[in-house]
């Protein structure tokens, strides 16, 4: 795979910017929007096919061989959009991005595709992308990084539970029809919670993310992020997007960690 001039991405975004290879597009996208705002506006895109130092959550790594993957981070400046957006709403942006790319991914060609809470896209229950957010030093914006396994072969797999489009049954994956689908569901449900004011029920972001998260509904197993795990049912989200799940000790809500659908 070979990212060309992706005209159909570039209609979409405010910049596009693809770079050979890198540590983390996250890291380098944080550090360029901080140091020169102005240059990177709303919906900017850093985008690679090579990254040697991606992290998921819990801190955990994420690697692919060269050419085989997308590592692509986009920025969200909630305050170049209509309304506002607190940042105690920022918490719904990744969400919303897994079912941006849960939608990208459909669209692709691909069956089974899931949407794993908080935003890990599944196909026949293998992950295909991973999602991560990280907030400005200064809180102004947030960058959601996300990396799609594209050509990726089986015995290349990071992890025997991950999967790629190709190995799912999309011969010839066009990563910028894929990348344009992203970031086009990304715009449209971005603008809708800022024009509410970040009201994530009102705006009706609540209930979508509800509806297309295979989660909901579910038993689950969560890795917490002090390494614990806890056995549950899930029942839908809270006012925060967390996790609403029932325990042996009775309802709680999970704001963070590491969730496997159980099968039985």
């Amino acid at each position: 795979m070979t990212l060309s001039e992706l005209p159909l991405a570039r209609s979409v975004a405010s910049r596009l910017v693809v770079v050979p290879s890198t540590g983390s597009t996250n890291k380098d996208l944080v550090e360029q929007a901080s140091a020169a705002p102005a240059d990177w506006p709303h919906l900017s895109v850093l985008l690679t096919d090579e990254q040697t130092a991606g992290r998921g959550r819990l801190d955990r790594q994420w690697s692919a061989p060269p050419g085989t993957s997308l590592a692509v981070s986009v920025l969200l400046r909630p305050d170049e959009l209509p309304g506002s957006l607190p940042v105690g709403a920022f918490g719904w942006l990744p969400l919303i991005a897994g079912v941006a790319m849960k939608r990208a991914v459909d669209a692709a060609g691909a069956r089974g595709v899931e949407l794993k809470w908080p935003n890990d896209v599944l196909i026949a229950g293998r992950k295909v992308c991973g999602i991560l957010a990280e907030l400005l030093p200064d809180a102004s914006a947030v960058v959601v990084g996300a990396g799609l396994n594209v050509t990726i072969a089986a015995d290349e797999l990071p992890v025997e539970t991950a999967t790629s489009l190709r190995l799912a049954g999309v011969e010839t994956p066009d990563p910028d029809a894929i990348l344009a689908a992203y970031l086009g569901e990304l715009r449209v449900l971005t603008y809708e919670l800022a024009n509410a004011r970040g009201d994530a029920e009102g705006s009706g972001i609540r209930s979508l993310i509800e509806r297309e998260c295979a989660t909901v509904g579910r038993d689950v197993r969560i890795e917490l992020p002090d390494g614990t795990f806890v056995t549950a049912h899930a029942t839908g989200l809270d006012t925060e997007g967390r996790l609403m799940v029932i325990t042996d000790a009775g309802p709680t809500a999970v704001a963070a960690g590491d969730v496997t659908h159980l099968r039985y």
